[in-house]
């Protein structure tokens, strides 16, 4: 017989974790259903179950997910900084993310790693950019730079 409190905190938390898939965080969802999952899988294999079950729904909502940001990406402004003064570059960037909207990422590339860059964003908008590398060099260094949408 199953316990009524693991029952009613399984229901709690299949629920939480439908509600973060469904508000774009399936990935997040689904890392904390899989720690669960982990936890009771030798112990009630009937949560066990539903929470595989809820992965795989949040596995799909993750390939959804990953399709709207491939035809978001494809209609992103690019940043090419190559030609620019090195002295003019940061500032540039700076002002091309500071007029993104919420959600909204425009592709930089450089001919070198914007580590520093990284550094600076993490210092100035702590919580509020993404930061996803593309291309590494040796050559061409393209980062995709998103402002995140409100919580």
């Amino acid at each position: 017989m199953a316990d009524p409190v693991v029952a009613t905190l399984a229901n709690a938390l299949v629920q939480a974790l439908r509600q973060l898939g469904a508000a774009g965080r399936p990935e997040i969802a689904n890392r904390i259903a899989a720690k669960a999952w982990s936890g009771v899988r030798r112990s009630d294999q009937r949560t066990a179950d539903r929470l595989n079950g809820v992965m795989h729904q949040l596995a799909r909502l993750e390939e959804i997910a990953a399709a709207e940001r491939s035809n978001d990406m494809a209609q992103e402004p690019v940043l090419d900084v190559r030609s620019e003064p090195p002295v003019r570059r940061h500032t540039l960037i700076f002002e091309t993310f500071d007029a993104l909207a919420p959600g909204a990422a425009f592709e930089l590339h450089n001919d070198h790693d914007p580590k520093p860059l990284y550094y600076q964003f993490a210092a100035e908008q702590p919580g509020t950019f993404t930061w996803e590398y593309l291309e590494q060099g040796p050559e061409v260094w393209r980062v995709r730079i998103g402002r995140m949408r409100a919580a």
